[in-house]
Parts: C-alpha cells; structure tokens; sequence
C-alpha cells in the first residue's frame, strides 16, 4: 500500500469520560464513543490510524514486497487437493495461478464397485483452468466468478443433495459471516429461486433431496433456531424445527455419516444436549437423546454394530478427559450409557466418527493428536490400535472421510518442519498410502531445520510445552548463540495450538530466527485439565504460562529479550494485551491480531455478540462481583498505566462479529494517552471481518505485513537469507 510522504503522527482520540459503576467499583471509559462504527467521525479515526500506520512502517514496503513474492514462490498456485469420495463422484479443489479463490469440481467413479473402487485419481497437477484436471470433470462452483468485484468473500458449507443433483452452498461478501444459500441445479447450472439470507454456515441436506436444514442466529450473533427448507418455497414459510431460548447455549445442525438421522446440537461451554430425527422424513418431529445436565458434555454418531443400530456418545460424565459409550437409538439417560472405551486420565477423547466397519476416534496424549482405529467385527469391535507416524511433534487427524461405507481412513500430517501430508489407511492392513504432500518450491529441505519439544516451569510449577523450529545453521557457526525468536500463543476455549508447517514461516526462519508454540493453560494440548487449569478463577495462569514460556527461552540461550516477539489473536490477542502489562520487559516486540482487549466492557454488555454464551469461559461480571473483580485484574485495556511497553502491532477488522474493532481501536487510544512513550500502531482492515482479508493473494500480503513488522523489530529487516530459498 502507498505511503504518505509525511507521517502525520498518531491520532489522539479526544477523551469523552462515561463513568459506570458495578458492585461499587467505579469504571471510567474515555473511549467508547469508538463504538459508533458509522459516525464519520470515528471513521476519520480509524482512517487516520491506517495513515499512520502506513508512514511508520513505509521502510518496510520493499521487505513486505519480497516477503510476499517469497511466499508466493514456494506456493505451487496451480494445485489440486487430493479427491474425495462421496457416493458416485470423487470431490477436488483446484487453484488457478494469478486466482485467488479457485474452484470445486467432481468426476464420476469409474467403477464404483471394482477392487480400485476407493483409490483416488491422480487430477493432472499442470492442467490449465480451461483445461479439465481428470476426465469428465464438472465444475460445480467458480469461486473468482462467486467472488466477482467484491472487496471480500467467503464461501460457507457447501453441500451436494442426497441425489447429486443439486448443490446448496452459502456466501458471505461482507466478512460479518451472516450467509447467504442459494441452490444450484447441477445438470443446467441454473440456480433454483430459493434464496436463504442471515444463515451461519450452510445447509444440511435430509435424506431425500426436497428439503434441508440451517440455523440462525439472534440479535446477539447467537445461533438459536434451526429450520427445515422446503425447496421452491420462500424462506418466510420455514418450519422452525428447534429454538434454543437460554442465552447461555448456541445451537448446530448436521447429519450422522450413516446418513440416517439428523442431530441438532444445543450446547454452552460446559454443557450440551442433542435432538435427533429421522432424515429420511421430512415432516420428522425431533427427540431428545439425554436432557441437559450442567457440566456434562456429549455428541453423538450413528454406529452399526454386532448387526445393530446404536448411538455412539462421547461424553465427559465418568471423568474430564471423556468416555466413549454406545447406546440404543432412543432417548437414553446417563447412567444406561454402556462404555465403549472406559475414561482415561491420559487420553482426552476428543471426536469420534462410526463408519460401516469401523469406528475412528480423534485422541489427545503426551500433547499430541493422534488418529484410533476401532475395527468392527461381527461381535463388536475386534481390534483397537492407533494411526502412528515418526517425529518428536508429527500431529495427525482423520479429515476428508465422508462416506459411510469406506473400506479407508483418510489421514492428515504434518510437523514444525513437515509440510501437510495426507494419507489413505487401510483399515484391515494398516498399509498406509501417501496421497499427497503439500508442495514448497524452492529448494525446501526439511533436513536444514530442527524442531524441538521444551517444557518451561510456571510459577505454580505446572510444566508447560513449547514447541520449537529454527534453522540447524542460526545461532552462529556452533549453533549456540541466541537468535531472535517468534513466539505464539493463544490459550483459551480448549483450542490446541498444536505443532504446524508454514510456507510463510520460512520467510522468518531462513532470516536465521525461530519460531516457538507457547502451549499454555487455558488451550487443550495436555487434555481437558489443562484448559480448565486456565479459566475462569484460574485465568491468570494462561498469561503466567506464556510470560515463563518466554523467559525460559531467554534463560536457556535461545533468544534475548529485546529479539523475542510475541504474537496472538483473539484470544489470543487478549494474552498479548495481559502480558504487555505484566511483564513489558520480557519482549521486543508484540502483535495482538484482532484482540479481546476489552473484555470486561464486553463481558458486562448482555446485548453483544457472544457474551452470554462466553459467560463459562470468563465468567459473569454483571452479576457476579467475584468475576467482576477477576476480569478487571486482569482485562487489558482496564490495565493500561505508564509503563516502558515493548513496540505493539495492533490489527483489526471493521466488520468483525467475533471481536469489534473498538476493543483495540479503544486500547490503542489508552495506551498512547497513559503511556506516551509507547510505541502503538493500530492496522484497520475497513472490508473484512474476523478472519482478516479473503482471498489467497490478500492474504499472503497480509501476512507479509505483519512478518515484516515482526522481522524490523528483531533487527532483521535487512537480513538476507540462504540461496536455497531464494526466489532468484
């Protein structure tokens, strides 16, 4: 983006004092009139910030430049996933070279019951977008042309009808994810007249092709109702198929794999409840599965075992790390729920998935996800082993597993230094079949970077893993001297954070700094404790994890203070805000993407999206003073003083629903007024929303941003990097 010619200084934003009080505590707010999105006032704010923004960082427009066309070299931009079976036609995406959204495209099985009959075609990689990938290809949906002029854009769920006939799909073109369905005939290209607006996600198809299922969400962004759309009626004559009226829970719909039943969830942080009907009927009345009952969570799938039909439920009513039980295919309560696989405090379960002749269970031990295997027999289940693959931090999931009757397990790899790789398993040999890794041009070779699993110790004594990549050639000709490091954290709602490949990283790494996962309290990584460990009454931990994390890493040669930034968003953005308060010493720098600053403003407002149902997460400061005064030791924009704050990059988004952008609009105002020698930038995106800017190439120039940013304040701005990862 151009840069003005003179930086025009920081805007100051006026102080207008709004004074509240709750539980006798006095709160006094200069900066929420920011709220008023609309008022052009604000708008000139924001504008201002962008401007100076630009001018403070234009010294890195070149760096930006290059890091960008280094990522774009290591992306192979003509590409295609690996293709997906779903009844008669293999599913694939493919991406187009100078696009930035790509297309969705099917084939028909050749042989849909011969001995080749699950194995995937090999697309031809090179094939130009007027050119078909495999033969007989149909392209079910452009994306650039869904896109069209549009600043941003985001495809929701996408769903083929029972009878392949026709495809339901949902558009967002603001970036506030109130999506739009519409449904396209696949055999003329011709949308149907149905037209579904203010839907999250998409649709769920029942099990004939006349109606389908979509959920809504309230004045608060709260997904409360699920309804049932005839095809070729209007949206106003929806059947409300279920309404969830306690603030507390959100509601979702889909269809168990065996395409039998459709579930409808009613969940809050802690607890959840399940309504099942008949798919195949589409006047069904729904039923409940097991009533609510507060702090017990479960799920549900379809199984088929031993010859009969039974509901698997994972659930954590025997111990927080979850059991897998079966039940029959009524409303059951708790305690008739048979164990399937018994409660273990060193496994979390966390998803389960029933297939014709087998069962996949997603786990969680020793910090790591792995993939099980239950193989069903004519007696139940006949084996049980688990999906292996060699690493110190190689993480695995099933993904991309839809149909029901599949003889394989589609399985996804990847590590701090392994780009994603997927595989088919054979269930019954347990051969493993790499289907495709995912391509890094330019000399990439995992043998040049060493990955490492560390442990810092809390003040508590909890010992906390970081997960660590760095090139084997930084830190000087013996590999000792500290370099500068990247440091991540998110912390919060049981996320995982767990050990990943980015193309986009190298462009650090091969600067010569490392890159490190702060898997603190409050995230999943070591099973449900961990995440209770680090909320609520116990939040503080999260921002302690993360402060030992970093010091551990100064202690121990890795870095040095004044080289260590720090990054996080949402959430994670509100553990970057905490930590500049409690510990600016510890970084060089910080990055708070679309950060949770003002989090006991939102926690006290009802109205706002999410807040209620975030109220097991944080707790409930209007009512409760104990919260109140917990959420203010902590909330970082309540926290702001005169202190020697590290460099902070604040980013946003205008349209955001999750996390407003007057959270760190209001944050950046109070960090320049209480600390003036702060240095405070706040980055705008004025058509986007929470996950940032659409598009592949917007984001790559997104990302270049922010790592430029990141890599000026470790003092590698003019660094250069090693000739096999150029882009000469």
């Amino acid at each position: 983006m151009p840069a003005p010619a003179t930086d025009p200084g920081p805007p100051i934003a006026d102080r207008r004092p709004v004074t509240s009080v709750h539980h006798g505590h006095s709160r006094t707010d200069d900066y929420d009139w920011l709220r008023a999105k609309d008022d052009p006032e604000v708008v000139a704010h924001l504008e201002a910030e962008n401007e100076h923004t630009r001018a403070r960082t234009a010294h890195l427009a070149e760096l930006r430049q290059q890091i960008f066309e280094e990522i774009k070299a290591r992306t192979l931009e003509t590409d295609l996933s690996v293709p997906t079976r779903v009844r008669g036609y293999w599913y694939y995406g493919r991406s187009f070279e100078g696009r930035q959204y790509g297309a969705s495209c099917r084939v028909p099985v050749a042989d849909p019951d011969g001995p080749d009959g699950w194995v995937p075609p090999r697309p031809a990689e090179a094939a130009k977008p007027d050119e078909p990938a495999l033969p007989g290809e149909e392209v079910l949906l452009d994306l650039d042309a869904l896109a069209g002029e549009h600043e941003f854009f985001s495809l929701g769920g996408s769903a083929v009808s029972p009878d392949d006939r026709l495809l339901a799909y949902a558009t967002d073109v603001v970036g506030d994810e109130r999506f739009t369905v519409r449904v396209k005939d696949l055999a003329t290209g011709e949308l149907l007249p149905d037209e579904l607006t203010d839907v999250l996600g998409g649709a769920t198809w029942g099990a004939t092709p006349d109606h389908f299922y979509y959920s809504t969400i309230d004045e608060s962004w709260r997904p409360d109702k699920i309804w049932r759309h005839r095809l070729g009626t209007e949206q106003a004559d929806d059947e409300l198929v279920f309404h969830e009226t306690d603030a507390r829970y959100y509601v979702g719909v889909g269809r168990t794999r065996s395409r039998r039943y459709v579930v409808m969830a009613a969940s809050s942080k802690n607890t959840s409840e399940y309504h099942v009907l008949d798919a195949a009927d589409p006047t069904a009345e729904p039923w409940c599965f097991a009533e609510r009952e507060e702090g017990v969570e479960y799920s549900l799938d379809h199984a088929v075992i031993a010859g009969e039909d039974r509901l698997l439920v994972l659930h954590n009513g025997s111990g927080p790390e979850f059991e897998l039980a079966t039940a029959p295919v009524a409303p059951t309560p708790r305690a008739e729920w048979v164990p399937l696989l018994p409660h273990d405090v060193a496994v979390r379960l966390e998803d389960v998935d029933a297939y014709a002749g087998h069962v996949v269970v997603q786990q969680r031990s020793d910090g790591l996800p792995r993939v099980r295997i239950l193989e069903l027999g004519d007696e139940g289940v006949s084996d049980d082993w688990v999906v292996q693959f060699p690493g110190e931090l190689a993480t695995s999931g099933a993904g991309g597993n839809p149909s029901f009757e599949q003889p394989t397990v589609r399985v996804g790899m990847t590590s701090m230094v392994q780009p994603s790789s997927v595989y088919d398993v054979d269930v019954r040999s347990r051969e493993r079949t790499l289907l495709k890794q995912a391509p890094v041009l330019g000399g990439y070779e995992p043998d040049d970077y060493q990955e490492h699993r560390l442990w810092a110790t809390a003040p508590d004594g909890a010992r906390v893993p970081i997960s660590l990549v760095v090139r084997k050639d930084a830190g000087g000709d013996d590999g000792t001297a500290p370099v500068p490091l990247h440091l991540y954290g998110y912390g919060a709602y049981e996320t995982s954070i767990d050990p990943y490949f980015s193309a986009a990283r190298l462009s650090v790494l091969d600067r010569g700094a490392a890159f490190a996962i702060a898997h603190v309290r409050g995230g999943g990584e070591l099973g449900r404790h961990w995440y209770d460990d680090g909320k609520l009454e116990h939040k503080q931990h999260t921002f302690d994890d993360f402060i030992a994390c970093a010091r551990h890493l100064v202690d121990n040669g890795w870095t040095t203070a004044d080289r260590l930034v720090a990054e996080g968003a949402s959430a994670g953005g509100l553990l970057m805000g905490a930590v500049a308060n409690q510990a600016p010493e510890a970084f060089g720098g910080i990055v708070a993407g679309v950060p949770f600053v003002d989090t006991l403003t939102t926690m006290l407002d009802a109205s706002l999206p999410l807040t209620v149902t975030e109220y097991d997460e944080w707790g409930n400061p209007e009512d409760d003073p104990a919260a109140y005064e917990r959420i203010a030791s902590y909330a970082p924009y309540d926290n702001v003083a005169d202190r020697p704050y590290p460099p902070i990059l604040a980013e946003t988004s205008l349209n955001d629903t999750r996390v407003l952008y007057v959270e760190p609009a209001k944050w950046v105002a109070r960090l320049r007024a209480a600390a003036p020698e702060a240095d405070v930038l706040l980055r705008i995106e004025m058509s986007a929303g929470h996950g940032g800017v659409s598009g592949r190439y917007r984001a790559w120039h997104d990302r270049a941003f922010t790592l430029a940013w990141i890599l000026d304040r470790m003092g590698l701005a003019t660094a250069g990097i090693p000739s096999a990862s150029s882009t000469d």
